[in-house]
Order: C-alpha cells, then sequence, then structure tokens
C-alpha cells in the first residue's frame, strides 16, 4: 500500500492523473485562444489621416501654389496623394516628382506666357500648349505617372461627353498638356485617341479623384477665378475667361462638399498672365498656407482609428503683404 502524501488525502496516481487533466485542459484552452485571438488595434488601424492636396487652376496665378509648398516643406507636413488641374497640374506633378518650392521658385521667376504657348490661330484655338512639354522637363525628371515619388492625378475634360477624366498612370506630359488645354485660347489635346479641353471644365479644384485614391483629409488650393472684376474685358481673353469665371463659381459646391480644408488666396490684384508678379503671388500663397496650420496640425497630432470623420470645411483669404 503506497503511503498517503502529507497533507493530501490522494496517493500519487490519483495525483498523476489529476495533473495530466490539468495539463489536457490547458492545452485545449491554447489552441481555442490561437483559433479566435482576442482583437487588437493593428498599426494600420491606428494611424494618422492620409493627406490629399488638390491644385486648381489659374495660369500665372497659379505661382501662388509654390509658396503654399514651401511652407508645407518647411513644417514637414506628409502629403500622401496629389491632384491637379490646369497650371495647378504643372504644379503638382514637379511636387510629386520631387522638385522643391525653391527650384519651382527659381523657375517662376522666369517663365512667361511665351514659354507656354505658341501662336497658331488655328480655327480650335489661338495658341498651341506643346510647349509646356520643355517646361515640364525642366521640373520632372521622369516620364510616366508610375515614377512619381508620390500618386498623381490629373484632371481633363472630354470634349466629346463632356465628361471628367483623370489620368493616373501613363506618360505625363500628355496628360498635364491636355488639363491645359483652355477652351478658345489652346487648342484641345489629343491623348489614345480621344480629344480633351481643360480640366476646369470637370474639376476646377480636384478634391472628388483625392477621395477616390484614399485621401481621409483634403486639401484645396482654390484660385479665384474671376478672370475680370473691376475694368471692362481687354480683348477675347477676356470675354472667355470672365465667362467661364462666372459658370465656375456657381458650380464651386461640387468640388468644395470633397474638401476638409479650402485654402483660397486673394487673386483680385492679379491678372491671369501676370507673370512677373511671380515674387509676389508666393508670398500670397505662403501666407496662405500658413495661417491653416493649426488645422492641418491637428490632424496629424492624434491619430484616428479607422476612416477619419470629414472636417467642416474652412476658407483663408489672403492679399499679398503691403
Amino acid at each position: 500500500m503506497h503511503p498517503t502524501l502529507t497533507g493530501l488525502n490522494v496517493g500519487p496516481t490519483t495525483l498523476v492523473n489529476k495533473l495530466e487533466r490539468l495539463v489536457r485542459s490547458f492545452r485545449a484552452f491554447s489552441r481555442e485562444l490561437s483559433r479566435n485571438p482576442q482583437p487588437t488595434i493593428s498599426n494600420e488601424e491606428i494611424r494618422r489621416p492620409k493627406i490629399g492636396l488638390a491644385f486648381g487652376g489659374g495660369f500665372a496665378r497659379g505661382i501662388a501654389h509654390i509658396g503654399a509648398l514651401k511652407v508645407l516643406e518647411e513644417e514637414k507636413i506628409p502629403i500622401d496623394f496629389v491632384a491637379g488641374t490646369s497650371v495647378g497640374a504643372i504644379i503638382a506633378a514637379a511636387f510629386c516628382n520631387g522638385t522643391t518650392a525653391q527650384e519651382l521658385s527659381e523657375i517662376a521667376t522666369m517663365v512667361r506666357f511665351k514659354h507656354f504657348a505658341r501662336w497658331t490661330f488655328s480655327r480650335f484655338g489661338l495658341c498651341n500648349n506643346d510647349r509646356i512639354e520643355q517646361v515640364m522637363k525642366r521640373m520632372v525628371n521622369v516620364q510616366s505617372f508610375e515614377e512619381l515619388k508620390i500618386p498623381l492625378a490629373v484632371a481633363a475634360t472630354n470634349f466629346q461627353t463632356g465628361e471628367p477624366a483623370v489620368f493616373t498612370s501613363g506618360p505625363i506630359i500628355p496628360a498635364v498638356r491636355a488639363s491645359c488645354a483652355y477652351p478658345g485660347m489652346f487648342l484641345p489635346v489629343e491623348v489614345d485617341g480621344k480629344t480633351y479641353v481643360d480640366g476646369m471644365l470637370a474639376w476646377l479644384v480636384p478634391t472628388t479623384p483625392l477621395r477616390q485614391m484614399g485621401a481621409d483629409r483634403v486639401i484645396g488650393l482654390y484660385l479665384n477665378c474671376n478672370w475680370s472684376k473691376v475694368r471692362a474685358p481687354r480683348h477675347l481673353f477676356d470675354v472667355i475667361g470672365q465667362c467661364f469665371s462666372i459658370a465656375q463659381e456657381r458650380m464651386s459646391d461640387s468640388w468644395k462638399r470633397d474638401a476638409d480644408l479650402v485654402i483660397e488666396p486673394n487673386m483680385d490684384e492679379y491678372e491671369y498672365d501676370c507673370f512677373d508678379k511671380a515674387k509676389d503671388l508666393m508670398q500670397v500663397g505662403e501666407a496662405s498656407m500658413r495661417s491653416q496650420l493649426p488645422i492641418i496640425r491637428k490632424w496629424l497630432e492624434a491619430p484616428h482609428k479607422g476612416k477619419v470623420p470629414a472636417l467642416q470645411v474652412a476658407s483663408s483669404e489672403f492679399s499679398a503683404p503691403s
């Protein structure tokens, strides 16, 4: 007869059996945990919001975008997606390429209308914008969207259907030229057998494509589109431009719905072709962006879980410093 263990009314065999049952239970519990892991919050679920930046059109006034980029660079604001319309497409492509604001500012102080346009007097338009290719080659050192450092969307308008067109792949320069084909001023541009005109007819500020690309927060850079606000029109361009400006202003709600923040520098003092005002334009763009930094920083301070809720649209209007 086996002696009983001190302090226990069981023999050794009974104790071993109980230990074996305990081990089997523990193993079964472990297997169940491995099949049904406890919910955890991954790094993907809690993250900073993905920020999209939309550059609107405005011809020479688009130089103001460079001032806004200067602020984003200095403050190290991360940008995940970029979209551009017309001149905004040129600036957007350069930014996604990695061209710095300083490099862009140096180019901006030298370019003039003649660097973008070549007079043709065609029945389809007064100018050809094929010279944009040379300007683009100074700003962008890659050829395709796929080679850019930041995902880019370029907005244009299908001339036959009137439908919005968004270029996100393939050659960059034809897409940008299509986006810049202002009706009446520039000839329409053909890309892959289809004819396109300026993207401002589809999205004056292309915020919607950024949402479709996955942006949680969208900044819209809107250049006041009034072509001629005070004086009488000087020529055909003023007449065409002012008519489009009126129509665009009335349709602005469509793109503003997809913007969390609208930054609107005051462009009242600047003509569409005021390339000689490059430094002033960049100062206006810089001041406008800097004024909205507190809002953007709040987006980045606290991580968010899942989809980021929409924020009420804010606007900013700044003129050049006196």
